[in-house]
């Protein structure tokens, strides 16, 4: 017990003894040991009270050869606070500032990594997901020969996983509500946007299953039209994936559409004719 004791007044005199030296060199007008002691705090990992000196430092420093270093410390003090808004707009002005420097490569790619750590969950807006992306391409533009590149890539696959996700999530509510025209976009618009997707089975069978809904629900006069697109749909989906085990119920539901041009067919037109007078 007394051991502990000692042990807590010490570290409390210690604790003590340092704020009181950091609060007098806030108020210090000796930039250089302002300096040293803000590498000092960084290299204890005492983020927070280190950025409180750079920041005083910037103001008196921005035209010395210090600068460069201040602002590389700054931003990687908030990237170890996990304030990665502020830590990549901080990167990204050190890559603006210092484009020739040996830091302005990792810098540039820390900005847009920080954007990835920001990037939220898919139901979530996506601005910082997409901002993400657009500095990971030009990270990639401006060092095609970076070693970083194949991290920028599965960065990349991340972060447009994400957004396809959320299209995908948007498109099935469509459908599910019964908005075959949106939800029909909606799916092909994934299929343009990502063509890589590993969805693209489903995508197919379900811009098959929602035109031929649409098709069948439609007035008489425009059925048949509509029918056969769905038909094109699904031969899409028979092409691309001849082994699907979605294959089977679209041919059960073809051959329903199938019946219903059928039933419009050369034996019915009467019928046909009958029935369009009605709905006039």
């Amino acid at each position: 017990m007394k051991k502990s004791f000692l042990f807590f007044c010490l570290s409390l005199l210690v604790f003590l003894s340092t704020s009181c030296k950091f609060s007098k060199m806030l108020k210090s007008d000796d930039t250089e040991k302002k300096y040293a002691m803000a590498l000092k705090l960084y290299d204890e990992k005492d983020y927070s009270r280190a950025l409180q000196l750079f920041d005083q430092l910037m103001g008196v420093m921005r035209a010395t050869d210090k600068a460069q270093k201040i602002y590389y410390y700054q931003a990687y003090c908030y990237y170890y606070s996990k304030d990665y808004t502020m830590a990549s707009y901080y990167f990204k002005r050190f890559s603006t500032n210092f484009p020739n420097t040996r830091e302005a490569e990792e810098c540039s790619f820390m900005s847009a990594f920080c954007n990835c750590q920001n990037s939220p969950e898919y139901s979530l807006d996506q601005t910082t997901t997409k901002d993400a992306l657009k500095e990971l391409q030009a990270f990639i533009n401006t060092y095609p020969d970076s070693k970083r590149l194949s991290e920028c890539n599965d960065l990349i696959d991340k972060m447009r996983g994400k957004l396809e996700t959320k299209d995908y999530r948007i498109a099935l509510m469509y459908y599910r509500m019964d908005d075959y025209i949106a939800a029909i976009t909606a799916f092909n618009n994934i299929l343009k946007d990502y063509p890589e997707t590993q969805k693209k089975e489903e995508l197919l069978f379900l811009i098959f299953k929602a035109s031929n809904t649409y098709a069948l629900e439609s007035v008489i006069t425009k059925k048949k039209e509509r029918i056969v697109k769905a038909f094109a749909a699904y031969n899409d989906l028979a092409t691309a994936f001849p082994s699907s085990k979605l294959l089977p119920e679209a041919k059960w539901l073809k051959a329903k559409s199938q019946d219903e041009i059928d039933y419009f067919g050369i034996k019915n037109r009467k019928k046909y004719k009958k029935n369009l007078i009605k709905q006039q």
